[in-house]
């Protein structure tokens, strides 16, 4: 059953992947290509700075290895496909695990309460500590630190998360589900807390940056997200729940 469901996963994150990409085409673009301009306004600035100083910049060096109608069509579209996919198979895994574990809840209330699981613990809390920017913004050297920083910080919400929920699962025969749960949940809000006071911040932004672009493209980043996690939530319950829900019949079927 492993394996149909890891099938299953692979199959959602993918058409997830897939709506991910047409997200992010029709809203994201935009606001990258207006990024871009500003990125080459200010190289044109600061050549022209360097010619009126007598040091003229040297060209020889600034090769596109990659076109930018390649990188926003079929490279954005390969990165979001293989993303979605990879996730699906893991999201597929993460099922199997908590299936039947839950409570009552079946395959498409199992699948949809972990896509708001991981859309909350994967997206929501590392983008509010550290959120996307465009290009143009941010230090190329410190792109690794900002990157570790970053999934440092997904992995701090996933462990948290996780804790938190096995926390629930404690004092639940004692303090009864509801009240479980909001000690879970203010438990988990104080520890990332913490974690948001002891991580070092990041503030990058160019003075001259448009507020409205970065808004703009930070909600994209958002929103491609919350496509690709609703899609899995929703789509994977329906294509789990003719695997899992289907098993108990075949049993009988042979007894």
């Amino acid at each position: 059953m492993i394996r149909n469901l890891l099938i299953r996963g692979m199959i959602a994150g993918l058409v997830a992947g897939l709506l991910g990409f047409g997200f992010a085409k029709t809203f994201g673009e935009p606001s990258v290509d207006r990024a871009i301009a500003f990125e080459s306004q200010q190289e044109q600035a600061h050549e022209q700075a360097e010619a009126a100083a007598g040091h003229p910049h040297e060209h020889g060096d600034d090769v596109e290895l990659v076109s930018r109608g390649t990188q926003a069509g079929l490279g954005l579209l390969t990165g979001v496909s293989v993303f979605g996919t990879a996730l699906g198979g893991l999201f597929s895994l993460v099922f199997a695990f908590s299936y039947a574990r839950l409570g009552a809840l079946r395959a498409r209330g199992t699948s949809a309460l972990l896509g708001v699981f991981g859309f909350v613990t994967v997206a929501i809390v590392p983008f509010l500590k550290y959120p996307p920017n465009p290009p143009s913004v941010g230090n190329p050297e410190t792109i690794g630190a900002r990157t570790a920083l970053f999934f440092g910080m997904v992995a701090i919400s996933l462990v948290v998360a996780v804790i938190a929920v096995r926390f629930q699962r404690r004092m639940q025969p004692t303090h009864g589900n509801w009240n479980a749960s909001l000690i879970a949940l203010a438990g988990y809000i104080v520890m990332m807390g913490l974690a948001y006071a002891a991580l070092p911040s990041i503030d990058e932004v160019p003075a001259k940056f448009s507020a409205t672009l970065l808004w703009n493209f930070r909600v994209a980043a958002i929103g491609i997200q919350a496509v690709i996690w609703t899609t899995l939530g929703l789509l994977f319950g329906v294509l789990a729940q003719r695997e899992v829900e289907r098993v108990p019949a075949r049993r009988v079927a042979t007894a």
